[in-house]
């Protein structure tokens, strides 16, 4: 029989659990008052085809996604396997996330991160409580993707490439 560990407070347990489960990287980013602004969240999932739909997750004690909810479309840029810098400048907690970070405007206000795998222009359809965290559900109006492009993967608290098997 397997034997599990108990849930407590201890968020590190869960933090080692969910880690074993490898996601991409994205960047949600939007023009705010004439200036980029952005997350980077690696709880991305897809969501529907019909309608086109994803969805992130965003910790309830941010500070940008409250600014970046009310705009009428957002960026959202699969990051690449080279894009480790930009991922950790984007989430910084202050100063300015888009140092050194390559990007462009749609335009609609999405902002996109060049070299990116895949760009998505979306807008927020519904958000729900989850817990510390909300879920963004985000419907897809226009994309570009390069499947060509590896994409950046974060698995076991590190930064990692995708291997052929």
């Amino acid at each position: 029989m397997i034997e599990m560990e108990p849930v407590t407070a201890d968020s590190a347990l869960l933090r080692r659990a969910f880690g074993c489960f490898p996601s991409g990287v994205t960047a949600v980013c939007a023009m705010v008052e004439g200036v980029p602004t952005g997350i980077a969240a690696s709880s991305f999932t897809s969501v529907s085809v019909v309608p086109p739909l994803v969805s992130v997750c965003v910790q309830g004690t941010s500070a940008t996604w409250p600014r970046l909810r009310s705009r009428p479309r957002l960026g959202l840029s699969l990051l690449a396997e080279q894009h480790v810098a930009a991922c950790v400048s984007l989430s910084r907690k202050v100063g300015d996330r888009f140092d050194g970070v390559a990007w462009e405007a749609g335009d609609a206000g999405g902002v996109f991160v060049h070299g990116s795998s895949a760009w998505l222009d979306c807008s927020l359809r519904a958000e729900l409580p989850a817990g510390d965290h909300a879920i963004a559900l985000l419907e897809i109006h226009g994309l570009r993707a390069d499947p060509g492009t590896p994409p950046l993967v974060f698995h076991g608290s590190r930064f990692r490439r995708l291997a052929p098997i």
